[in-house]
């Protein structure tokens, strides 16, 4: 679908409206000659027209929250309409004012919404616990956009572990990927994030069989002595078939063994 239309010229007409029923004149035109009285009404009229033109804004952005992108600035400010329009689809915080990407509830509202629109917060927000914990509840992935302090902290790189996998321990900090007890229980959910472990939990047997358990095919990041180990490659085998025996080493390869499991795993 194309970019939305641009709904200001529907609420101009409400305040216009609002101004003619109530026989007003544009506020500011004969600022030399209004009385105090023509300058209350004026004022008045304003406030109508402004509460008519968000009542209208609302209701638009209610029907289809994309309109938010087609706004001009003032309503991009308006808490009340990026709420509106961040609860439906919270991939719409990048058009919000940079004001409202910095106020706690927009965000968590948006990230409850669309993980992913972490990316969208403040610096600070990035950095709030609470608001990086409801996004990674959404989508793991989201912790590429979590302050570093962070994406050191155990917990946190969890609860991202915990939706997103592999794709989320990418993010993680080097010391929790070296972290022994992290990538154990992080292969134990998506063997691929071995891709992401240290060099040297690569090369931890017990490390690889827990990723190879869980996804035969993470034999590709082991190291190269694990590639050759027959167990490792037997259970990775036994998981993934011949998927996984292509990473094994050229003598496991052609072993008879190893062979007679990835047919079976074939017929499977």
């Amino acid at each position: 679908m194309g970019r939305p239309k641009n709904v200001g010229v529907r609420c101009c007409f409400a305040d216009r409206a609002v101004r003619s029923r109530f026989g007003f004149k544009r506020a500011g035109i004969d600022a030399a000659t209004d009385t105090p009285a023509d300058a209350a009404s004026h004022s008045t009229a304003d406030a109508l027209a402004v509460m008519v033109g968000k009542a209208c804004v609302l209701q638009a952005v209610q029907r289809d929250a994309r309109l938010l992108e087609a706004l001009v600035p003032q309503w991009r400010a308006d808490r009340d309409v990026v709420l509106a329009a961040v609860a439906r689809d919270g991939s719409l915080l990048r058009f919000a004012s940079r004001e409202l990407k910095a106020d706690r509830h927009v965000v968590l509202t948006a990230v409850r919404s669309f993980g992913l629109a972490l990316e969208y917060a403040s610096l600070e927000l990035q950095a709030d616990r609470d608001v990086v914990l409801a996004a990674l509840e959404q989508d793991g992935s989201a912790l590429v956009y979590a302050s570093p302090q962070l994406r050191a902290d155990r917990a946190v790189v969890l609860a991202a572990v915990a939706s997103g996998g592999a794709e989320a321990f990418e993010w993680a900090s080097p010391a929790l990927q070296a972290d022994r007890d992290v990538v154990l229980a992080t292969v134990a959910q998506d063997g691929a994030a071995l891709a992401f472990a240290s060099l040297q939990l690569k090369a931890d047997r017990a490390v690889v069989l827990a990723a190879v358990a869980e996804n035969g095919t993470a034999l590709e990041f082991a190291a190269q002595e694990l590639r050759a180990d027959r167990g490792v490659v037997l259970t990775a085998v036994s998981r993934s078939g011949s998927w996984a025996q292509k990473f094994a080493s050229a003598e496991l390869q052609a072993d008879r063994n190893v062979m007679m499991l990835a047919a079976k795993r074939r017929r499977l």
